[in-house]
């Protein structure tokens, strides 16, 4: 293909090492961003002046979701469109492991890239190892030495953002589009109790999980400054965990990556100042 690969998300756990990995190889890319950066280009979602520049020269793109977006479907659909009048020939979606084609939310946008001409990839990841460096659980391990979940025992194949940008390096880059959506996993499954212990093990203070029901993760989120709606959809997916759903590991990541995927100990080593308290 020719032409550039826009990557929205660009600031993202996902978006950032993307770039970072094309880079790696010479492969043209640009950085879609509300504040660009040097090299980047002016992107907003919600506003549709931004999106002729964007397309400008761009063969591929690296689609996240706009957060705090309340109709986030039908301004990516519109936006695809736009882009596939523009030429862009390649998009590939992240959208998440529960999500199916049709299913809600990116299972919608999954689904109009299935009907469509388009090529297409949906990288369907499972949670990631980096909510707990980069996410709200950091803060709780560094200030109180706790995180808070509603999992209880669920265990959850947390993958590394990196594995997830080398999939998605794989998947602009390739040859001939998959045309195919990938469950990704890391190697190991771990309850949030296993992922205290591992942190405890590796920074040599005790991190306590504290397994809250329903209501109290919520009124915990309420507290902490969300909205009742996006605090009562943060604490479902936890009993989502807690059900089992994301108990299975997948061959996804390795259909798509050469690399060994990055473990839970490796993630823990290499980001343990993360949680040093000052």
């Amino acid at each position: 293909m020719t032409g550039r690969a826009l990557i929205t998300g660009a600031t993202g756990k996902t978006g950032r090492r993307l770039l970072a990995l094309l880079d790696q190889r010479s492969t043209p890319a640009k950085a879609a961003s509300r504040q660009p950066t040097a090299g980047g280009v002016h992107f907003d979602w919600s506003d549709r002046t931004t999106w002729d520049a964007a397309l400008d020269e761009t063969s591929s793109i690296y689609l996240v979701a706009p957060m705090g977006t309340s109709d986030a479907v039908p301004l990516m659909i519109e936006f695809i469109e736009t882009a596939v009048s523009r030429g862009v020939v390649r998009f590939v979606l992240l959208s998440a492991s529960s999500l199916d084609a049709g299913g809600p939310a990116m299972g919608q946008v999954h689904q109009w890239l299935l009907a469509s001409d388009a090529e297409w990839v949906v990288l369907r990841p499972s949670w990631f190892m980096e909510n707990f460096s980069e996410g709200p659980h950091c803060a709780t391990i560094r200030e109180e030495r706790a995180i808070y979940s509603a999992t209880g025992h669920g265990r959850v194949p947390f993958i590394s953002a990196l594995d997830i940008a080398r999939a998605a390096v794989t998947a602009l880059t390739a040859v001939i589009a998959p045309h195919a959506d990938y469950v990704l996993t890391g190697p190991e499954l771990l309850s949030y109790d296993d992922v205290a212990t591992r942190i405890s093990g590796v920074i040599g203070e005790t991190i306590t999980h504290y397994s809250l029901t329903f209501d109290e993760l919520v009124a915990r989120h309420i507290r902490n400054g969300l909205t009742e709606p996006h605090a009562q959809t943060l604490a479902f997916m936890d009993l989502i965990i807690a059900d089992g759903a994301e108990d299975r590991i997948t061959t996804g990541l390795a259909q798509l990556v050469a690399e060994p995927p990055v473990t839970f100990d490796q993630f823990v080593t290499q980001n343990a100042s993360l949680w040093v308290q000052p």
